[in-house]
């Protein structure tokens, strides 16, 4: 088991990742070990029906201080969901499933989608996404840096595994 451990790659408290499938290059992720599930800022939020399939669009606005920056995402919907805040305040959140981006490690994880206006980090990574592919330090930052310009390059032109973009 060990031996496993040591060939995760390793985050710190707070990362870099990209959102491939919505076009963000980069946002900043608290890495909470403590929270189950991941949660990503969504300004706007409507749910359609395409193709028969429920989807929803929602507005990211990936950097903090920077209002004119606002993306319009598209996604289906997985399901939704009772998720607890840190304060214990309940809430039905809509999850979609989207690949992440760290450095040049990719993974696939469930979102919920919230207004995380009032935190300092657009988006909040939990414990879920996180199983069995990072080991994180929680005395560092930005140990994997910002997401591998070639491998987000290559995920918005086509579909990659996981593998293909992953050192190693």
């Amino acid at each position: 088991m060990t031996d496993k451990l040591t060939q995760l790659p390793m985050l710190g408290w707070r990362e870099w990742v990209a959102l491939p499938e919505f076009g963000i290059a980069q946002i900043k992720a608290k890495i909470d070990t403590g929270a189950r599930s991941s949660a990503l800022h969504a300004d706007t939020i409507e749910p359609y029906q395409k193709g028969g399939e429920n989807w929803l669009m929602f507005t990211v606005q990936p950097m903090q201080k920077q209002s004119e920056l606002l993306i319009e995402c598209h996604a289906p919907i997985k399901d939704r969901r009772l998720v607890s805040d840190s304060g214990g305040h309940k809430q039905r959140r809509y999850v979609i499933e989207t690949q992440l981006l760290f450095g040049q490690h990719l993974i696939q994880a469930e979102i919920t989608l919230t207004n995380r206006d009032s935190m300092r980090f657009r988006m909040l990574l939990g414990r879920t996404a996180m199983n069995k592919h990072f080991i994180i330090d929680p005395n560092a930052s930005y140990l994997q840096g910002k997401p591998d310009a070639v491998c987000y390059n290559t995920l918005l032109t086509r579909s990659l595994d996981e593998t293909q973009c992953n050192p190693g």
